[in-house]
């Protein structure tokens, strides 16, 4: 028989487990946060074969070929792309290849946790002197852009040059996302909001709170199946055609943070630091009318742009 003693003795030994377990969990460092979804990375590797496919197809058969020398293409993938149409595979390795980079997070083998974003810092007029912007880390989007075109310029193994891929690819999809160029400092927070992961908003009043971050991401779809994914990828390249983008006469990728996505995260995504939101889950403000349309219409130009811009790095990759 257990007695009274015993018993207050364990519960309080739980209370400590607990409170410890919740103590190290808030003193965790964040996770970066996803861009676009799986959804999105994967659209924008579906309008990268289909341009390839109408304009290079010498550069997309040489891009499939190193691909399938992924060191995951036979655990990893052939079990998915054995699920579709023969005809459908080669595009679906694409879209596959997309998102890999956020497949794998918590792999210690690959994981590279601060390649996906820079945090370029916003400070909003009117600001007060002691909010201090801080610069961004060294490491980040862009040198790791840098660094994998270098791999694949190199005589590295194609099973490394398959890896680079995939982070060229998911890359050009994270730079076009305007919260993953970005962090707002102000009094409310003045160590930087993290691109918007701690800016915290309710979609409509009767939604619950998600991050200013995650709503971004999201504005793309969260479903990842193969058929709808590629339906709506098609339906974007149609409606927003290469001649659409006058932008990708610029090949240089810092300019596609700095001087685009940047932009945009400033004015639509923080409205010029007007947009209201709150600094935990609890405070959630609801976003103003409109700003949903607004940021939908952007998020299908940018995923559709980062397409194209993979196609044109293939092109240039695998020219003969």
């Amino acid at each position: 028989m257990v007695s009274k003693t015993e018993t207050f003795n364990t519960d309080k030994f739980m209370k400590k487990l607990i409170t410890s377990f919740l103590l190290l969990c808030l003193l965790m460092p964040a996770r970066p946060a996803l861009a676009w979804n799986g959804a999105g990375h994967m659209i924008t590797g579906a309008i990268a074969y289909s341009d390839l496919e109408r304009n290079d197809p010498g550069a997309l058969k040489k891009t499939v070929a190193i691909l399938k020398k992924h060191p995951e293409y036979e655990s990893r993938w052939q079990p998915m792309l054995a699920k579709v149409a023969e005809g459908d595979r080669d595009t679906l390795l694409f879209m596959l290849a997309a998102k890999w980079p956020d497949d794998i997070r918590r792999n210690p083998t690959y994981d590279r946790p601060t390649w996906h974003y820079i945090n370029i810092p916003f400070k909003p007029q009117g600001q007060p002197d002691t909010v201090v912007v801080k610069q961004p880390p060294d490491v980040n989007i862009l040198s790791a852009i840098q660094e994998n075109l270098n791999i694949l310029n190199s005589n590295i193994s194609d099973g490394e040059k398959a890896i680079a891929l995939c982070w060229i690819f998911h890359l050009y999809g994270d730079i076009h996302q305007p919260l993953h160029t970005s962090t707002l400092f102000t009094t409310q927070f003045p160590e930087g909001d993290r691109g918007g992961t701690r800016f915290y908003i309710k979609p409509k009043a009767d939604r619950g709170t998600i991050s200013l971050h995650s709503f971004w991401d999201g504005l793309l779809g969260r479903a990842d199946r193969f058929q709808p994914v590629r339906n709506r990828a098609t339906q974007l390249r149609l409606t927003n055609g290469r001649s659409t983008f006058p932008q990708l006469r610029d090949k240089d990728f810092i300019n596609w943070a700095k001087e685009e996505s940047f932009p945009l995260a400033v004015g639509d995504g923080y409205l010029n630091g007007r947009l209201q939101g709150g600094s935990t889950k609890e405070e959630g403000e609801v976003l103003p009318a409109g700003y949903a349309q607004d940021s939908q219409a952007i998020a299908e130009k940018q995923v559709t742009l980062s397409g194209y811009r993979i196609s044109d790095e293939l092109k240039q990759l695998f020219r003969n």
